[in-house]
């Protein structure tokens, strides 16, 4: 009901979350559907799951798919004794427990309540969406549920809808089923893609704790690790903890229910991939080598070129004689050998006016003046450690301290862009916005450089903001150290659009490079085995006392250059980068280790960008590798290698999976 949040900031430059009531007007679009709501058992707990039905129309309203959205109300509204007794707190209980589930996204977690709000939130969507998928079944088939998986094909996206597998083999329990029957129907039903390549980032709940939301789903996860056991002893491995389920201080590994529980594991990028079957899945990948396959990620053009942005849509069509690329990406492989001085000319055109658009939205929102003749360099991402917008942060201040000492000189004018949420309980995260907006203030409000260097931090950065910002930038950052981004999808956005890739070979950077060639982008950085090789002995206190120029902009966190309100998020910051804490080694993503050299990288970008005709064939090259991209290939491979479920042909010509 409030999304995820609506961010601002503070006088302070600190992140602030209120609700996102995107339905206070009203939901048009929407159908509820009281006809199909669903009854959910949970401990103490019963709530309807009332379905709403959003149509999904496809591009020329050739296909119309529905989105079905749940939201929870109380199988007891109101206890009408309670009210005449004067406990007025009481008599809405049970309404405000239903209605809390599906108030806000992924709630904090950082106590206990927030834990148990996140496993209702999760197992109410997936318990729902799997009795209405076997009521559509039943309806269909008849009561054999045992063909269930011929029809249906799940994807489990990340570890979040795990609880469905044992949901599904508890309903079909309910159903007459035994154990082995449901476990190998969810087992051919279930795919399951993974998203982060951290095993800090796999969800673990603990078996207490889920007690408390379903004594019966837990006595399922049970049966699960007994079958497990059975099929290690079986194979004779040898070290049966490694693929625990439940392991010995009790905890519920998702991640390992995901891929034990299901029939295909996949990652979104081909190196992604690659390190769930070499590190974080190994032992997995060992008994089960064939269940393992790669889908890169994808985006789709309708939305991320012809809607975001027509003027360069348009000029693709005249260039090409065909709009055809909204349709099949790859067609854009034939601008290649169109690049030339004329067409440069055409693309800087719309560039110009994508920025012109994009510096009118910001100063009417945040109150920053971007000049359109800048080059606009853009970091618009999550807000996580490891996606490191403090390196970046950390690089702006060295090219301010640069422009100030006069030992940069010549310097292109440019405008760092950022766009990020944090998660609310995340400390850290929340103390990089911080520190950026303080050094956008600092930055932009000095004469002696403002000519030359401007930052923003754009508040409440979403698709809506992304559709003017990615169409109006000039270089992508694509900036996590190499083996810890699963793909990334913004960076295929900006490459549509015509940005080049400041990067890392890291997630679908190293197949963006691939296709437009590292020539025509701008990497940097460590390999996965690199990195790997200098963990165990990094020391990062070393290139900040060898370094002045680091050691100078890490020291801005605490010489008082800026002030965080007596809050120490900057001193955490300064510490977690050269002493770490007792959960974390000292700059664990390696921010210091890659500066000097990323902020070498990110000159080479920046003073290329001088011969702007050279620089934008660069850009338009990425344009016309952008085919892979597409999300129409990514779900055409789910289909046919994932679901295995066949193409149609439609009467007028369509065609239908």
């Amino acid at each position: 009901k409030y999304g995820l949040f609506k961010q601002s900031f503070d006088e302070n430059g600190a992140q602030c979350e209120d609700p996102d009531d995107w339905t206070m007007f009203g939901d048009p679009w929407s159908v509820r559907r009281d006809d199909l709501a669903q009854l959910i058992h949970m401990k103490g707990l019963d709530v309807w799951a009332v379905p709403y039905d959003m149509p999904i129309i496809g591009y020329q309203r050739k296909s119309i798919g529905t989105l079905r959205l749940w939201q929870c109300e109380s199988v007891n509204e109101f206890d009408f004794d309670a009210f005449n007794d004067q406990n007025y707190a009481a008599a809405c209980k049970a309404k405000n427990a239903a209605e809390d589930i599906t108030k806000v996204l992924y709630p904090n977690d950082t106590l206990k309540a927030g834990k148990l709000m996140r496993l209702r939130q999760q197992y109410v969507l997936v318990s729902a969406s799997l009795q209405d998928m076997l009521r559509a079944y039943v309806a269909h088939h008849g009561d054999d549920l045992t063909g269930f998986a011929d029809c249906l094909a799940i994807q489990l996206n990340d570890t979040h809808p795990t609880m469905a597998i044992p949901e599904l083999i508890r309903l079909m329990m309910n159903e007459g089923y035994d154990f082995n029957t449901a476990f190998s129907v969810a087992q051919k039903t279930f795919r399951y893609t993974n998203h982060t390549v951290m095993r800090e980032a796999l969800e673990c709940w603990d078996l207490k704790l889920m007690s408390e939301l379903s004594p019966e789903l837990v006595k399922v996860v049970k049966r699960i690790q007994t079958k497990l056991d059975r099929d290690l002893k079986k194979a004779k491995v040898e070290d049966p903890a490694a693929y625990a389920i439940i392991d010995a201080d009790k905890r519920v590994h998702m991640a390992s229910l995901a891929v034990y529980g299901s029939s295909y594991t996949n990652g979104v990028a081909a190196i992604h991939s690659q390190i769930l079957k070499d590190d974080v899945f190994r032992e997995w990948y060992a008994l089960y080598p064939e269940r393992f396959n790669n889908k890169t990620n994808g985006i789709t053009q309708r939305r991320w070129l012809g809607l975001c942005n027509p003027e360069l849509t348009g000029l693709l069509s005249d260039t090409l004689g065909t709009d055809a690329f909204l349709t099949d990406l790859y067609a854009l492989k034939a601008l290649k050998p169109l690049i030339d001085d004329a067409l440069a000319e055409k693309f800087i055109e719309v560039k110009a006016e994508k920025k012109r658009q994009l510096a009118e939205l910001i100063l009417e929102r945040e109150g920053v003046e971007l000049p359109t003749h800048f080059v606009f360099d853009v970091q618009v991402k999550r807000l996580h450690e490891y996606k490191r917008q403090l390196l970046n942060a950390l690089s702006i201040l060295d090219i301010y301290y640069g422009l100030k000492d006069g030992s940069l000189t010549d310097f292109p004018a440019t405008a760092f862009i950022f766009g990020a949420k944090s998660a609310p309980g995340y400390a850290r995260a929340k103390a990089v916005i911080r520190f950026v907006n303080h050094i956008a203030e600092m930055v932009n409000a000095d004469p002696e450089t403002n000519d030359r260097l401007r930052v923003v931090f754009v508040q409440n950065y979403n698709c809506s903001y992304a559709e003017h910002i990615i169409p109006a930038a000039d270089i992508s950052e694509q900036i996590s150290p190499a083996g810890t981004e699963a793909s990334g999808t913004g960076n295929m956005k900006l490459m549509l659009n015509g940005a080049v890739t400041l990067g890392t070979f890291d997630g679908a950077n190293v197949e963006i490079v691939q296709e437009a060639g590292e020539e025509n982008n701008y990497v940097f950085g460590y390999s996965v085995d690199d990195l790997n090789a200098l963990r165990p002995h990094y020391n990062p206190k070393a290139i900040y006392d060898y370094e002045p120029r680091v050691r100078r902009v890490v020291d801005a966190l605490i010489d008082g250059t800026f002030s965080d309100n007596g809050t120490g998020v900057f001193t955490d910051l300064h510490r977690s980068l050269l002493f770490g804490n007792g959960w974390q080694k000292p700059d664990y993503y390696f921010v210091l280790q890659e500066l000097l050299p990323y902020i070498d990288r990110k000159m080479d970008a920046l003073y290329d960008y001088k011969d702007i005709r050279s620089f934008t064939r660069k850009c338009i090259v990425n344009t016309a590798s952008a085919g892979k991209f597409s999300s129409d290939r990514t779900i055409r491979q789910y289909a046919n290698e994932i679901w295995h479920i066949k193409e149609l042909p439609h009467h007028d010509g369509i065609k239908l999976w």
